[in-house]
């Protein structure tokens, strides 16, 4: 069997379970059809605790089921995208164009101040929503006046941005990687709009990216910098996140070809490769948590996300194979990555997942999280169309 077969045997088990228990679970127990917006979590018991919704959920969701409809997932998946879309546009913008990170489920505010994260993310479902059609024109307008009023209100001299006004630190490449996400998903949702402005935020990311959170001496992306984008003193600054460099090097695989950048694909051929040999326990066969700037490993749990950016960064990396043995060792990782995920769905609720397993194999007690459907449907999404 070929690593292309193992590979679209792995597709084929993945999407059996996304159709028949995961979009299933979370567009039922998961979404609040009563109140509004969704759950954050369901237990090994079924039970959701009553806790604030957090804007970046709402965003994850929205495209969770934009994407389960392209797949062609037989439910009803229009509907809970609208009801986030709803959700999102009535209660977690406000009006100056910025975003409020946490709501209660009738819409009251709980936390109105700006973070990076949730703007991004609701950047981002808004862009999935709108390539399926649905709401385009209101979705269009509304995200072209959150971008520019997030560069105006938050927008760093040097590019990216801002924590917070007045200034916190450290400011942080993570939520950075998500604009970036959000303005590649609106560059492919409105190709043709006549808005230099997602080609903008996506060229200013990438190009932060390039000259600030890259080490040009191990092509690691650190994580955490000073107000000159200069990586903080301690062991902050020395943290290097496997799931991380995947992510981002799918991220610039995909600028890199749009935009003819061969650094881009360069950079990002290292960072696949800190996340692979640096970041990978080839015993349990998982991306882990943590590593130093020296390569070195600093926490070795490994978390359901990071399997998820393995694949589609491997995935990536097939797409773009300039031999035919490099093709075949990329579609080989993502055979292995894609059995790696799959260790996490053995959760009490069919179409849970667990989100952490210990070095020795064991998983720590916590509640499946809603905020994992998007990276895996992400990837499932990936490997159909890639593959």
């Amino acid at each position: 069997m070929t690593a292309l077969d193992r590979a679209l045997a792995e597709r084929a088990i993945f999407t059996q379970w996304m159709f028949e228990q995961a979009l299933p679970l979370w567009a039922a127990a998961g979404t609040d059809w009563e109140q509004g917006g969704f759950r954050e979590t369901i237990d090994q018991h079924g039970v959701s605790p009553e806790v604030p919704r957090r804007t970046r959920v709402v965003g994850r969701q929205i495209y969770s089921y934009a994407v389960a409809q392209k797949l062609g997932w037989a439910g009803d998946a229009q509907r809970v995208m609208a009801h986030g879309v709803r959700y999102l546009l009535d209660h977690c913008i406000k009006p100056d164009g910025s975003v409020v990170s946490e709501t209660r489920p009738d819409g009251t505010i709980v936390n109105g101040s700006f973070d990076l994260y949730d703007h991004a993310f609701a950047l981002f479902g808004m862009a999935a929503a709108a390539s399926t059609g649905y709401e385009r024109e209101t979705l269009t307008q509304a995200a072209r006046r959150m971008r520019d009023a997030m560069k105006a209100g938050w927008g760093h001299p040097s590019g990216g941005f801002e924590e917070s006004v007045p200034r916190t630190l450290p400011l942080k490449a993570n939520p950075h990687m998500h604009v970036f996400e959000a303005s590649l998903a609106w560059l492919e949702a409105e190709p043709q709009a006549g808005d230099d402005g997602w080609d903008k935020l996506a060229d200013e990311i990438g190009d932060l990216c390039l000259t600030s959170f890259i080490d040009p001496k191990t092509g690691a992306l650190r994580e955490f910098f000073n107000g000159d984008w200069h990586p903080v003193p301690g062991n902050d600054g020395r943290i290097v996140e496997p799931g991380h460099q995947f992510e981002w090097a799918w991220l610039m695989i995909r600028w890199g070809l749009l935009r003819g950048r061969q650094d881009a694909l360069a950079a990002a051929g290292r960072l696949i490769a800190v996340g692979e040999d640096s970041g990978t326990d080839p015993v349990r066969g998982l991306a882990i948590s943590e590593i130093w700037d020296d390569l070195t490993v600093k926490d070795d749990t490994a978390r359901l996300w990071q399997q998820t950016e393995r694949i589609k960064a491997w995935l990536a990396a097939a797409s773009t194979a300039t031999s035919p043995e490099a093709r075949e060792t990329a579609l080989d990782r993502v055979a292995v990555a894609t059995s790696g995920l799959r260790k996490y769905w053995n959760f009490p609720i069919a179409g849970g997942a667990w989100e952490n397993i210990r070095a020795d194999g064991t998983f720590k007690d916590e509640a499946a999280r809603a905020s994992s459907l998007y990276h895996m449907i992400c990837a499932l999404a990936e490997m159909h169309r890639l593959l």
